[in-house]
């Protein structure tokens, strides 16, 4: 949501603004407060009395007041039951003999000031730009990595990179048309970029899932805050795909979801975005490879399919050229990709850009590509494969204080044993000369990124008893 630009309301529910503000604990010493818009140090009791809430929280606050904070948890019991009724879960480890996972929804929506909207929107294009073109010349003249400017060991020499389509002009002009980034809000104030999604990015789904279930439990406080719409987004996402695909004369462009099946941890997403998009949800079974075109398999016959927004990773995507284990591909796919018969959402190979080291070259790459700062500051990086950045490094991962994350540099596949990001900040010294040691083993595998305070927001936990519910 973004934050009201009007005068802040006069008649406010007071009990209910006093108590959210003098009861919601103060975000931890040095993250951003989201409550009252600020970083600031809470008092010995951890509360903070004397610091007031934004503007948009005590719009959200005012709308409470016909049943007060005492009716959160009925609110919050409407969630859980929308949540239940709707099918919605996310599954880590889905299988046939698991029960599915509700999906995990906090009673209090993140509302981001406008300002603050304006810098993550014209950060997340130019970060689109710059993806843009790195993937061009990555898969074109090879220029960046010629010149220096990136390593061969994160583009030649990521398993997500695919010789296969070096060469191969994006279909429809574009190699990129969605990606997913993950953004926190570091102590000033200011959003930072953490991760990026290109392969076979999820969200889509859930994001309007969760939009639907706040405008239902909140709909005055939906109504007088201006809130971002999100219907002209998708619009404009499925008429960018049918307007790059490779239509015949007289033929209307068919664009299908392509998804690993109803044991895939995100399938109640793909199920559900293919629905509100229009588009069909099919599996790789469901689909056929004749004379370099896609078809779709129907009681009727063959039906051309012009578009293909994927949800399964790359290396799955065809049996042919890829993994020939896979049963989540078609085969032919690249081949109709590299004659372009078909557009395929993202282009098979981007899944290099994924990788954490990447993020360190970015503000080097935006001032080389595009000629300007970027806007989306990333988390400062360091890929231990480079000599230059390795004692750096090594000397945020010796902080204690702060500690820096360390990340994989590749996905875990074949013979290479990916692991899970851990945080210096957390370890002892055994642990912290252990990982030392992983790492000068094996540089080019390992990343380490500064670890950014993430900011706090309120949450309403139905099960805690009294002002316990109200926790931060």
């Amino acid at each position: 949501m973004n934050e009201p630009q009007e005068r802040r309301p006069e008649h406010l529910d007071a009990q209910a603004m006093n108590w959210l503000a003098h009861q919601a604990l103060a975000a931890p010493e040095g993250h951003w407060d989201e409550l009252r818009g600020l970083t600031l140090a809470p008092t010995p009791e951890g509360h903070a009395p004397d610091a007031q809430m934004s503007r948009a929280w005590q719009t959200f606050i005012e709308h409470l007041a016909g049943e007060g904070l005492q009716g959160l948890n009925a609110r919050m019991a409407n969630l859980q039951r929308q949540v239940r009724d709707n099918g919605i879960t996310y599954n880590v480890y889905a299988a046939a003999d698991q029960p599915q996972r509700p999906w995990s929804l906090d009673l209090f929506p993140l509302m981001v000031p406008e300002a603050n909207w304006q810098q993550i929107e014209a950060g997340v294009l130019q970060r689109m730009q710059l993806l843009e073109r790195i993937m061009a010349d990555a898969y074109g003249p090879q220029k960046l990595v010629l010149n220096g400017q990136l390593p061969a060991a994160l583009i030649q020499g990521h398993p997500a990179y695919l010789p296969a389509m070096h060469g191969v002009p994006p279909v429809g002009g574009r190699y990129l048309s969605v990606a997913a980034f993950d953004l926190a809000r570091g102590p000033d104030g200011c959003w930072w970029l953490l991760s990026q999604r290109t392969q076979a990015p999820s969200g889509l789904g859930y994001l309007l899932e969760n939009r639907l279930i706040v405008s239902r439990l909140f709909p005055e406080a939906f109504e007088s805050l201006p809130v971002q719409r999100l219907a002209a987004t998708y619009q404009a996402l499925v008429e960018g795909l049918k307007a790059r695909s490779p239509v015949a004369e007289g033929e209307a462009p068919h664009i299908a979801l392509l998804t690993p099946g109803p044991y895939n941890e995100t399938y109640f997403e793909h199920a559900y975005l293919a629905r509100y998009l229009g588009l069909s949800l099919v599996q790789a079974d469901d689909l056929t490879v004749r004379d370099d075109k896609l078809y779709l398999k129907t009681l009727q016959g063959l039906q051309r399919v012009h578009g293909l927004l994927k949800r399964v990773d790359d290396t799955w995507l065809d049996p042919l050229e890829l993994r020939a284990d896979s049963a989540l591909g078609v085969p032919g796919l690249l081949q109709a990709v590299r004659s372009g018969q078909v557009l395929v959402a993202n282009t098979p190979g981007s899944g290099f850009l994924e990788s954490n080291a990447l993020l360190g070259f970015m503000p080097a790459l935006a001032q080389d590509i595009l000629g300007e700062e970027l806007v989306l500051p990333a988390i400062p990086s360091w890929w231990c494969g480079e000599a230059a950045a390795l004692p750096e490094a090594l000397q945020q991962l010796a902080d204690q204080g702060q500690g820096g994350v360390v990340k994989p540099t590749y996905p875990s596949e074949g013979a290479r044993q990916g692991f899970d990001p851990r945080l210096g900040r957390q370890m002892d010294q055994r642990e912290r000369d252990e990982w030392t040691g992983r790492i000068l083993r094996d540089p080019e595998a390992h990343t380490v990124q500064s670890w950014l305070p993430p900011s706090h927001l309120p949450v309403w936990d139905d099960q805690a008893a009294g002002d316990g519910a109200l926790q931060t």
